[in-house]
Formats: structure tokens, sequence, C-alpha cells
């Protein structure tokens, strides 16, 4: 898998549901990952399959470079039970999420970068509380990746209304 998909698939995932930064591409990783995240990182789009839903190129390369820069510390949050733990959870509410996703996303107004941040957020915030507590630590990362990367975005957009937008849900879930 060469790093630039392994990177979309980061980024994208990132954005779909709280405990995304399972996604980790194993080049930035200081030892492999365990089996049910390498799981999740081949598999977790497949289980989200939406059809409108995008990511701007801006968010999806700003995700990652968040994602790539994680700690070894903060990389030890993926771990065989908490990768175990979303796969399960991800296979069994996938295509609920997708529809929530797809549904928010085309009812939302304004620019693509709204879109986004709007549809990411209200589903993000409608699904955490269901994700399995074995994850928990994997949400914080998550949270943290979304933050930091909404705060650069709105230091970097050129646009106005993607400010305001990431402005808006900097804050996260």
């Amino acid at each position: 898998m060469s790093l630039s998909r392994t990177a979309r698939r980061a980024a994208v995932t990132a954005a779909l549901v709280s405990v995304s930064a399972l996604a980790l591409p194993s080049t930035a990783q200081a030892a492999p990952l365990p089996p049910a995240c390498q799981e999740a990182l081949l598999e977790t789009l497949d289980k989200f399959p939406v059809v409108d839903f995008t990511v701007p190129d801006k968010v999806k390369n700003t995700m990652m470079g968040q994602v790539l820069g994680l700690s070894e510390a903060e990389q030890a949050v993926f771990t065989e039970v908490a990768c175990a733990a979303w796969n399960t959870w991800a296979t069994q509410n996938g295509q609920a999420v997708a529809a929530d996703l797809d549904t928010r996303y085309r009812n939302a107004a304004g620019p693509v970068c709204n879109k986004f941040a709007r549809s990411s957020l209200a589903t993000l915030k409608k699904y955490a509380p269901n994700v399995p507590a074995e994850t928990r630590e994997l949400e914080k990362l998550a949270k943290k990746v979304w933050r930091d990367s909404m705060e650069k975005l709105v230091a970097e957009a050129t646009n106005a209304d993607c400010r305001t937008a990431y402005d808006a849900v900097k804050a996260g879930w």
C-alpha cells in the first residue's frame, strides 16, 4: 500500500469517527501496529461507505500532518484490545454512521469546508458516546488530532467561510 493511499485512509477516517486516529500509517509507528490495528487501517473506510460526504484536500493534508506527528507515547494507545473493539463497533455501526454523514453533508449550507466541518462534528457528537469503552484512549487521541487540525486550518484558511467553519468546530465533540 502506498503512503499516499495510507495517508488518505487515515485522514478520511479521522474525519469519520471519534476513534479515527486508529488509521495511523505504519510508517509513522515506532513499532508495528497490532493485527487488529492493521485491520482498522486497511478496512475502516470500507465499513463507512459514504456517498456524498467529502473531506477537502486541505483537511486531509492537515490531519495527516497531525497524525504523522504523534509521539511514541501517543502511538502507544494503539493496542490490540482497543483496535479490536473499534473494528467490531465499526462493522456493526458503519452503515448508520455513513448514512448520517451523507445526510448531514447534503443538508449543510455553504462551501465544502463548511459542509465537511458541520456534518463531521454533528455525526461525531451523535456516535461518540456509543463507541466501546476500550477505545476511549483512542478517542482522546482523535480529539487531539481534530482540535489541532482545526486550529491549524483556522490559522491558514484564506477563505473567510472556511475559517469560520473550522473555528466553529475546533472544540470537537
